[in-house]
């Protein structure tokens, strides 16, 4: 008895996996596909992430983050054997969908979702101004408040009068080591 009924051909769906296992899942199901032979209906698994500039320790450092944390995409022809050996990979909860029937990601968001992890430099984009008010959140003068006097847009740096002894000093900090106060 056949339960895929809709029929949209090659698409892409999304299925739900235990967060942190993304890479497994990716890894099983592309294993699977090979020794089930289901390359004529599974063509491509897909961990969305993208780059993104951390501070630690004071140093910039560029780390890949997943974009949906505990989803796998998959582009795929539904069938009830594809399915099958998609459902039954390990740490697959599911297909995002109505009962039991995948629903299809629009191929709009599939482009959108290509092109943000194609960027290969993260942009930072930062909204203050001058004399805006921030609270410093990282380095030695954490916690503390300051105003903004300066803004370096190409080096991603910032001037902040800090209040020590009784008077306004300038620090140079991070875009990344602030927030509007």
């Amino acid at each position: 008895m056949a339960k895929q009924t809709a029929n949209y051909g090659r698409r892409w769906y999304a299925i739900h996996t235990y967060s942190g296992y993304e890479e497994n899942v990716a890894e099983s199901l592309q294993q699977r596909i090979e020794t089930m032979d289901m390359d004529e209906k599974i063509f491509a698994i897909l961990v969305p992430k993208e780059k993104k500039i951390k501070i630690k320790n004071g140093k910039r450092k560029v780390v890949e983050e997943k974009i949906f944390p505990g989803y796998v995409l998959v582009e795929m022809i539904v069938t009830d054997d594809s399915w099958y050996v998609v459902r039954n990979t390990p740490s697959v909860t599911g297909f995002i969908g109505t009962g039991t029937t995948p629903t299809p990601i629009a191929q709009e968001e599939i482009d959108a979702l290509l092109k943000r992890m194609g960027v290969d430099e993260p942009e930072f984009t930062f909204d203050v101004q001058k004399n805006d008010p921030i609270i410093i959140t990282d380095g030695p003068f954490k916690g503390q408040q300051g105003k903004v006097s300066e803004i370096d847009e190409q080096r991603g740096k910032v001037k902040v009068l800090v209040s020590m002894f009784g008077r306004e000093t300038p620090v140079e900090l991070d875009f990344l080591q602030i927030k509007k106060a």
